[in-house]
């Protein structure tokens, strides 16, 4: 098991994306990231995340921000529901969930009495030097977009 991030430590990670590329985070220095964990593709509260996101994506571009999701599905079903929801940015697969255990955010989860492990959701800020700066982790949804739209705009100088 690797060592979880913490805040203010400089962090990377390579995963395929939904562009068929492979993506590291160093891909975007001199950006602000907002990466959002997601147990998975197609579900209700996962749907609405994304689309909450998609639905502020101009206002995250205009911070200078580039939004990637993250969960353990694979591109296959990424492509889909990019298609089926106009999601206008990448989604990466971490079929292996090594990027969601070095956020510490695959864990074991309960559900109707069953135990299993899954992702929680959970959204981290990283700044235009690879550093992570902010991070919501066991999130809400209704209004989660909006809280870190609202961080982004605060740090602003």
């Amino acid at each position: 098991m690797t060592e979880q991030a913490q805040l203010g430590q400089l962090i990377d990670f390579t995963l395929p994306a939904s562009n068929g590329e492979q993506v590291s985070l160093q891909d975007y220095r001199g950006k602000k990231v907002v990466i959002y964990f997601y147990p998975k593709d197609m579900t209700p509260g996962c749907t609405q995340e994304s689309c909450d996101f998609r639905d502020y994506h101009g206002d995250f571009e205009k911070y200078n921000t580039v939004v990637l999701g993250i969960s353990p599905d694979d591109l296959k079903s990424h492509n889909k529901f990019i298609a089926k929801h106009e999601l206008p940015f990448l989604l990466l697969s971490d079929t292996e969930q090594t990027v969601a255990e070095q956020f510490g955010v695959w864990q074991l989860k309960k559900m109707y009495g069953r135990e299993y492990f899954g992702i929680v959701r959970s959204t981290f800020l990283v700044d235009e030097e690879g550093r992570l700066v902010r991070e919501w982790r066991n999130v809400k949804v209704n209004g989660h977009t909006q809280d870190v739209l609202e961080a982004i705009q605060a740090a602003q100088v």
